[in-house]
């Protein structure tokens, strides 16, 4: 699925991620891909800290609760907090998105969920100060059982191009 041409473009198509993602976001990928061990995800407990050293600024971790579903962000890395000029841990996908709308970024996490994929998008935009500013991240399942997504893991990638 990819929504390319939508006023926020996104993608499941890992081909379609490859092509367009920075070499950091690859990796994180492939990092992430390399724990799956032959499952459909990996849990939060196969990730190393210490392995993904490189990539922590660029982290949030995202508890998933369901009935009724709430999203909680329960870290979030240093690239996340520059953007919005402060820390959203412990606050709600629905309240503190940094998105085009609540229910697009709402979207990009019920993808990963409902469907136990990888999503990615990317967008750009002009700062307050007048430049060109890009901003890219990936959204990719984990699960402590192998069978419900019990949280989310995003890496993002701001730059100017």
């Amino acid at each position: 699925m990819s929504d390319a041409s939508s006023p926020y473009p996104r993608t499941t198509d890992v081909a379609e991620m490859q092509a367009r993602a920075t070499p950091q976001t690859r990796a994180f990928f492939a990092y992430w891909d390399s724990k799956r061990l032959g499952r459909v995800m990996p849990a939060r407990r196969d990730l190393d800290p210490i392995e993904m050293k490189a990539w922590l600024p660029g982290i949030q971790l995202i508890d998933v609760f369901e009935d009724p579903r709430r999203l909680v962000y329960r870290l979030v890395g240093q690239v996340e907090v520059d953007m919005r000029g402060f820390s959203h841990a412990g606050a709600e996908v629905a309240e503190a998105s940094f998105a085009v709308s609540k229910e697009e970024a709402l979207r990009n996490y019920n993808l990963v969920v409902d469907n136990q994929v990888m999503v990615y998008d990317w967008a750009r935009y002009a700062t307050s100060g007048g430049f060109q500013a890009s901003q890219e991240t990936i959204f990719l399942p984990l699960s402590d059982d192998g069978q419900r997504v019990n949280m989310v893991i995003t890496y993002t990638v701001v730059g100017d191009r």
